[in-house]
């Protein structure tokens, strides 16, 4: 790794002269310039400030872009899963390991997710077309298209679609429970 170089980067992409971040780190401007041309090394300290000055830390330094986080995922990595009575999509591949789950189903006609029996956590769901009927415990309750649901899932619950045309809807679990 080139320390220098990825030094200089970073104060370029805020917008510094060498002698701005000298100045926020109470350095001189020939030694971030011997720093930015790797003909000398800082000490972690200095390094520290100088990450600092330039609004980042040690571990999103070393880390590089390898690890940032992905943003948008599209369908091609959707992870589905196909039964007689519904197809599940997870949304956000390895959503597990977050702290909720979406997923998009679509529901058969006179068709039903499986049943899911009480947990920690609280579900929230939109539908975007047809109706579903929520059922949690042993209340139902008619959910149309452009309406949504949310509810703690402490009860035994379950999502049927009774029409005779497919019912879609987005899902989010949290925490994970698919």
């Amino acid at each position: 790794m080139v320390l220098g170089e990825r030094i200089k980067d970073l104060r370029l992409s805020c917008e510094l002269t060498q002698e701005e971040l000298a100045d926020r780190c109470e350095l001189t401007k020939g030694y971030i310039s011997q720093i930015e041309n790797d003909l000398t090394s800082p000490s972690i300290a200095t390094l520290i400030d100088i990450l600092s000055a330039l609004g980042t830390d040690l571990k999103e330094f070393f880390a590089g872009e390898e690890t940032e986080e992905k943003l948008t995922f599209n369908k091609n990595e959707f992870i589905e899963k196909i039964t007689e009575e519904y197809t599940l999509n997870w949304l956000v591949p390895n959503a597990q390991k977050n702290s909720m789950e979406p997923t998009l189903v679509k529901l058969n006609p006179n068709g039903s997710t499986d049943e899911d029996f009480p947990h920690e956590g609280e579900e929230f769901g939109y539908v975007l077309k047809g109706e579903i009927i929520l059922v949690i415990g042993k209340r139902r309750v008619r959910v149309k298209k452009g309406e949504s649901f949310y509810f703690t899932a402490n009860k035994v619950h379950q999502i049927i679609n009774r029409s005779t045309t497919y019912a879609e809807f987005i899902w989010v679990s949290s925490p994970p429970s698919f």
